[in-house]
């Protein structure tokens, strides 16, 4: 008992004593208070439960002062560009929308794998409804952004699965800002609108993820005109174009002052900084991306011509962009401006190092004769079209890999923000979007459209329709996902499983497994074009679907395949979709994995064990199957059916696909909506030998 008097005894003093040093803390000054709630260990947690323990600290805690600004900019640091200095602002209520919209936007990317993992996710129709709640918050557009590229920014081996997501609808969000800045920039007078700010425009469209902006890209070429003031100032100090700093300069009428800039322009651009034409790689899309032929130096005719164009007119030196066929040029006045004489122009070739050429040595250049309509000047929206049109043109040259589509079902929306009438290319996107089978009302609402403007085409329109409204109605009661178990008997000779990072013995490449069968289940005319009666067990052997380190996703026999000696990461765009996470030598399959799967994680870490933590097994007994327990007991599966849902257009609307079939392209499969659904289209079917 005298022990417990005692024990109250203290516990009475150190009430007293922190009730006393609680009225020192509360009498000192409001600034100090606030040092101290701001020091980086307290979170907003903490301040909450000190704001509530006494009037005094709540009023020194306020919506808007230095104690929750400071919490915000700690959580948020990249937001703080979206407030103005020295501006009042209830910092309180913004953590509070911003803390929930974040919250929001994290359920939102999470849900997107379990109700999208057997089909392509168009992120477009994904977020109409997903992001409804979170445009009711009234919440700043910054606020998502920055949620999405905190995700991105965590630990780069983790979270795999939310980070695939995320990423798509980050790329989804800043596009769609980019096209409400294309069309206010259509919406501006002809004569004020910059082809440059055009360019970037495309530029950003295309690569939303990166930092493509027309201040850096203004900066660059500002740096370029000062090289070109530096070496007109040597020649003639007293040059007009010397006079102003920024922005164009005033037109220079004589042309011999024109001449002058030209040549020193020239001589900067093409001897000095080494830019030039990509005659090696013409095809390349960074060829078409502005920031990328500032960085790169290197170009196509187009891209080049807009440099070019844009750095004269800073110049004092105006020249016209020239729709010439199969070859972008630019014209330069050489008589009264305002004529309509193709000889009174000197055409200047940007892809050419600048050569200056007479009307018809042009023809030179595309090997034929063209009309004089050909050598007129063209409008700022119709370089873009062309520009555009470029990007479009080699989407549909593509491999039919996820990269190729992606650049067609770009430079399609910005074709049709710039011309949305144009037939030819609604129909292309609606065919695109069927082929893909993707957002089937968005198909609906294309088709209607094109009916619209030309009742002609109700044969190919019809045809979509049916199909279409086919795969809505199909999608109203999917198949059941089709569950491989490692311990059935069909299965015992299957001996690697989802998850393990393998090199093709033929081929050499290193690849994740992601999918398997326990025999070839792709159609005769592939076994045959693939040769596969080739290899020692034929058909009647597993196949697994695989991720390529190169991007590609391959169809492998077991016979071709080895675990690999040294397991890495393979750095393939789709790897999120079916791995959560990267352990030091596998992939961990992602919870919509492992249901098509759900005997293959275990059999993964004891293969693994086997492999790379037991100095006393080789790789070779491994390989064959009897490297551990796990191997004898059940042998390996893959990732299974993963891709169901993703190859052919009909098998996309059919929901028949295997995951063999499915492995042509994540988005398609084989036949590219371009070609003869008898010819092989995809890199994959392309090959000569045995996969």
């Amino acid at each position: 008992m005298a022990m417990c008097g005692a024990g109250e005894g203290c516990s009475n003093r150190n009430v007293i004593a922190s009730e006393t040093e609680r009225n020192k803390l509360t009498e000192l000054p409001a600034e100090l208070l606030e040092y101290i709630l701001c020091f980086p260990v307290l979170s907003h947690v903490d301040i909450c439960n000190v704001s509530c323990s006494c009037r005094r600290l709540h009023d020194v805690c306020h919506s808007g002062g230095t104690v929750w600004a400071h919490q915000y900019r700690l959580r948020w640091p990249r937001l703080q560009k979206h407030y103005p200095q020295n501006e009042c602002c209830d910092w309180l209520k913004e953590y509070r929308t911003r803390h929930t919209v974040g919250l929001q936007i994290r359920r939102t990317v999470v849900s997107i794998s379990k109700r999208f993992f057997t089909e392509v996710p168009c992120v477009g129709q994904v977020l109409g409804d997903s992001f409804a709640e979170i445009e009711s918050l009234g919440a700043p557009e910054h606020f998502c952004e920055d949620e999405l590229l905190s995700i991105l920014n965590s630990d780069k081996r983790k979270s795999l699965t939310l980070k695939y997501y995320a990423k798509k609808i980050l790329y989804f969000l800043r596009q769609q800002k980019i096209l409400r800045s294309l069309k206010l920039f259509l919406e501006q007078p002809a004569e004020q609108q910059s082809a440059l700010e055009g360019a970037v425009l495309v530029d950003q469209y295309c690569n939303p993820l990166a930092d493509v902006s027309l201040d850096s890209v203004s900066s660059h070429l500002q740096e370029i005109t000062d090289k070109v003031k530096k070496m007109l100032r040597m020649k003639t100090p007293s040059h007009p174009s010397l006079g102003e700093t920024q922005g164009d300069c005033s037109p220079v009428e004589d042309f011999e002052l024109q001449r002058q800039v030209v040549v020193a322009l020239n001589a900067v651009l093409y001897d000095q900084l080494q830019f030039k034409g990509n005659e090696c790689d013409y095809y390349n899309p960074l060829n078409s991306y502005i920031h990328q032929v500032l960085v790169r130096r290197t170009g196509i005719p187009i891209s080049l011509s807009v440099l070019y164009m844009t750095l004269a007119r800073k110049l004092g030196v105006q020249l016209e962009p020239v729709n010439f066929p199969n070859h972008f040029l630019l014209r330069w006045c050489q008589n009264k401006r305002g004529s309509g004489d193709i000889y009174d122009f000197v055409y200047i070739d940007a892809f050419g190092k600048g050569k200056q050429l007479a009307a018809k040595e042009c023809e030179y250049l595309i090997g034929h004769q063209v009309t004089a309509d050909y050598y007129s000047a063209i409008s700022t929206t119709e370089v873009l079209l062309r520009m555009v049109g470029n990007l479009l043109n080699i989407g549909k040259r593509g491999e039919g890999n996820e990269k190729s589509y992606q650049l067609l079902r770009d430079s399609l929306d910005l074709y049709l923000t710039v011309n949305p009438d144009n037939i030819q290319y609604l129909l292309l996107q609606a065919r695109l979007y069927f082929h893909l089978g993707i957002w089937p009302e968005k198909v609906l609402d294309i088709l209607q459209h094109i009916q619209a403007l030309d009742p002609s085409q109700h044969g190919a329109v019809g045809y979509l329709v049916q199909h279409t409204l086919e795969h809505i109605q199909h999608k109203k009661h999917p198949l059941e996902p089709d569950v491989k178990r490692r311990s059935a008997p069909e299965h015992v000779e299957v001996q690697y499983s989802i998850g393990l990072i393998m090199k093709h013995k033929r081929s050499g490449y290193n690849c994740v497994i992601y999918g398997w069968d326990p025999t070839c289940s792709m159609s005769q005319e592939w076994i045959t074009t693939m040769r596969v009666h080739q290899l020692s067990s034929g058909a009647n052997q597993p196949f697994y679907n695989v991720l390529v380190q190169d991007g590609t996703c391959r169809y492998a026999a077991q016979e071709n395949l080895e675990p690999h000696s040294a397991p890495l990461e393979i750095a393939h765009p789709e790897v999120g979709r079916y791995f959560s996470e990267f352990h030091d030598s596998h992939y961990l399959a992602n919870e919509e994995l492992q249901t098509r799967y759900p005997e293959d994680v275990e059999e993964t870490l004891c293969t693994v064990q086997d492999l790379y933590h037991r100095p006393t097994t080789s790789l070779g007994q491994a390989s064959s199957g009897q490297a551990s327990s796990c191997q004898a007991s059940s042998g390996q599966a893959s990732t299974g059916q993963a891709s169901t849902g993703q190859a052919s257009t009909g098998q996309a609307y059919s929901g028949q696909a295997s995951s063999a079939q499915a492995s042509g392209h994540q988005e398609g499969g084989p036949n590219g909506p371009f070609q003869d659904p008898k010819l092989p289209g995809s890199q994959e079917d392309q090959e000569t030998v045995p996969m």
